[in-house]
């Protein structure tokens, strides 16, 4: 079976989710397994039991209450509408068949979806003129990359894709934080209930780091490459967040802030975090 395929890029707004366009793929694709990120444990390809046939979650208003932070955390970056209207127009979820090849071809779009965001976070940063250009032609790469149809985006080789990306992403966040004398290198870090409170981290390489339950409360991350961190559950009361390098929405959505943590403009402050 095949499936038609759009001639038409994303736009930037569609790296973001949004759910009014999309058939609920990632409550239906992934597997969930209980623990402290979903209270219940659900196959792959199965219908989450708190999906209504409106393709809404009868529970939003209140998944972290209910067990369900993992949901509330989650990020598309705009792979679920991008799959739903363009890659599969006229998406039945219902259709075994249909959603067999999605659940192939959901991730990888997901997965490309995410490097255009990081990209586009890195075309946003001083650079030089050599770096600036290989970014803008890595992204364009993106960009026909994901308007690719099912028989296509099931072969990307999204490994390779994400290994040459992330060393423009190393490049870019080493040309960033240049003006830092010895920046901590914690790239892989297992960091998990770390006591880093106040701690000097402007300009550290947090790069993949497990910073799970960590206490960064009044932490200076100026500058901090955060690409990949696991940030579940950390303590950001207090923290300085202002200019950090690749930090998401999830990664805020997952940890605990509040009104002292320091942000970008740009970032919104989760509506969980405290307010004073």
């Amino acid at each position: 079976m095949s499936a038609p395929t759009s001639a038409r890029a994303p736009s930037a707004d569609e790296l973001q989710a949004d759910c009014r366009r999309c058939a609920a793929l990632c409550c239906v694709v992934p597997a969930f397994s209980r623990g402290a990120d979903f209270a219940l444990t659900k196959p792959a390809g199965t219908a989450c039991p708190h999906l209504g046939a409106d393709d809404r979650c009868g529970i939003h208003p209140v998944l972290r209450d209910r067990g369900f932070p993992g949901c509330v955390v989650y990020d598309c970056f705009g792979a679920g509408q991008h799959v739903t209207q363009h890659v599969w127009p006229g998406l039945d979820r219902r259709d075994a068949a249909q959603l067999h090849q999605v659940a192939v071809v959901f991730p990888v779009v997901r997965a490309l979806q995410e490097l255009r965001w990081l990209v586009r976070a890195a075309r946003g940063l001083d650079l030089p003129a050599d770096l600036a250009d290989e970014l803008a032609v890595v992204d364009a790469q993106l960009a026909r990359r994901v308007r690719g149809g099912v028989e296509e985006l099931r072969d990307e080789p999204v490994g390779a894709v994400r290994a040459q990306v992330n060393a423009l992403l190393t490049r870019a966040a080493a040309h960033a934080r240049r003006g830092v004398a010895r920046p901590r290198d914690l790239r892989g870090a297992d960091l998990a209930g770390a006591a880093l409170g106040g701690a000097d981290l402007r300009g550290a390489v947090l790069r993949g780091a497990v910073l799970l339950g960590a206490d960064l409360r009044r932490a200076d991350l100026r500058l901090a490459d955060l690409t990949g961190a696991d940030t579940r559950g950390a303590q950001l009361a207090g923290a300085d967040l202002r200019g950090a390098l690749f930090l998401t929405r999830a990664q805020l959505e997952a940890a605990q802030g509040d009104a002292a943590t320091r942000l970008d403009g740009s970032a919104s402050r989760p509506a969980h975090w405290a307010a004073r």
